[in-house]
């Protein structure tokens, strides 16, 4: 589409545009803050001093991969009652208050049974309104458009999360800065700034009307329903072998890569890594990922997605072995730069390499499948990187058991680009 036939007012100005992005910059703080840095922190150095470093990597690999689990079954659920019901803000107001009233309340839990739990439910919230979410790109911008509005709210994610955890990393190392007695304050603080941000920014969003007026469904049926339209779904993309093998590739490689991102800083807590260095480390993959990002699209576009991806998966396999070897800090620093280079790129290079095998009419549809195969791609690692650690005993065992992920979604995706290549992914396998 050339540039004539684009609209002349940059969709990134219009109101709708602007309060769903910031919606990204809202929810992002969890990721960022509580997911990957802090509430590791408080698990492991305040709430787990009585267990061996072992013994809290499974726990904490347990609670991970149980909240994926329950949002990978639910999520056709979710789904459909969006659609059925036209709610989508009605339901992500529902769940984003479900992930800022527990992260609320976990900023103030004394036990780690009580802290695993709330954790789970918060991150329920999170990634369970993330569905209504990505459904509602299509009520807001242009068609012409919509790649660009969509990385425009992944862009101010990026900055949204990346800000708040910067202030929350000087409260950390600063306490007496911000008038707090001690670290374990600020962990607590950072957590429930996490909720305020959170409900401040998602209130343009869950305040904006997209939706008619709501029609009345019971969930019994809408489950029913869901259900009917996964089998036809599943049908649909049986159909379709290179798309077959990609999701299943997808699905191993990518629940690798959120592992990572999950457990991070729970493995360099058990190398004995001072926490204030592995929270910069965590700065610098959120702030490399956004110009990594840029890049590796340009790149794609000029090259191939595919080739992306590969890089990306090899980085990854690569990281899993150096971090076997670690001994320095500086060394963490090094691994998560290379995280920062590929953690991006390798998500949206895949929803792009994605769109160019399935059907162009019927890629809602298509998508939708993708996007549940993406809440399930972070169950299996948590709790393959959690049993390792537990049956070991050691924590520098369990992460090098990533690299099977890695491996099996490289060879799955190199099947899938066979398959394209010999012309089957716009014909019935």
């Amino acid at each position: 589409m050339n540039a004539a036939a684009l609209p002349a007012k940059s969709p990134f100005l219009q109101p709708r545009v602007l309060k769903w992005a910031f919606y990204d910059w809202a929810s992002s703080a969890f990721a960022t803050t509580v997911m990957v840095v802090f509430f590791p922190l408080l698990f492991k150095q305040y709430l787990t001093l009585d267990q061996s470093a072992a013994t809290s990597t499974f726990w904490l690999g347990i609670t991970n991969g149980v909240s994926s689990f329950v949002l990978a079954v639910t999520a056709p659920w979710l789904g459909t009652l969006a659609d059925k019901s036209s709610g989508h803000v009605r339901l992500l107001g529902w769940f984003t208050a479900v992930g800022v009233v527990s992260t609320t309340l976990l900023a103030w839990v004394g036990s780690w049974q009580w802290a695993a739990l709330l954790f789970g439910i918060a991150s329920v919230g999170l990634w369970g309104g993330q569905t209504f979410y990505d459904s509602m790109l299509v009520k807001v911008a242009p068609r012409e458009r919509l790649d660009s509005v969509s990385s425009f709210g992944y862009a101010l994610g990026y900055i949204g999360g990346g800000l708040l955890l910067t202030v929350n990393v000087l409260m950390y190392s600063k306490p007496q800065w911000f008038g707090l007695a001690n670290p374990e304050a600020a962990v607590r603080l950072s957590i429930l700034s996490v909720a305020v941000w959170w409900t401040v920014f998602a209130l343009p969003l869950l305040c904006t009307r997209l939706d008619p007026a709501a029609a009345t469904i019971r969930a019994a049926q809408a489950w029913r329903d869901s259900i009917t339209e996964l089998r036809v779904t599943v049908r649909e993309v049986q159909r379709y072998r290179p798309v077959v093998l990609f999701l299943l590739a997808y699905w191993m490689y990518i629940d690798g890569v959120n592992t990572i991102m999950k457990m991070a800083v729970d493995y360099g807590l058990a190398l004995k890594f001072p926490a204030d260095s592995l929270i910069l480390g965590i700065l610098m993959i959120q702030f490399i990922g956004f110009p990594a990002t840029l890049l590796f699209g340009w790149l794609g576009d000029r090259i191939s997605p595919l080739l992306g991806i590969f890089v990306a998966i090899f980085v990854y396999a690569a990281v899993t072995f150096y971090a076997v070897l670690m001994t320095q800090v500086s060394e963490f620093y090094v691994m998560a730069a290379a995280i920062g280079c590929v953690q991006g790129p390798v998500q949206c290079l895949s929803r792009s390499y994605y769109g160019r095998l399935i059907p162009v009419e019927r890629s809602g549809e298509f998508f939708g499948f993708y996007n549940m195969m993406g809440r399930a791609a972070a169950v299996l690692g948590p709790v393959l990187m959690g049993v390792t650690a537990l049956v070991t005993g050691s924590t520098r065992t369990s992460i090098v058991s990533l690299v099977v992920l890695f491996a099996g979604g490289a060879l799955l995706l190199w099947r899938s680009s066979r398959e394209t290549a010999r012309g089957l992914a716009t014909a019935p396998a």
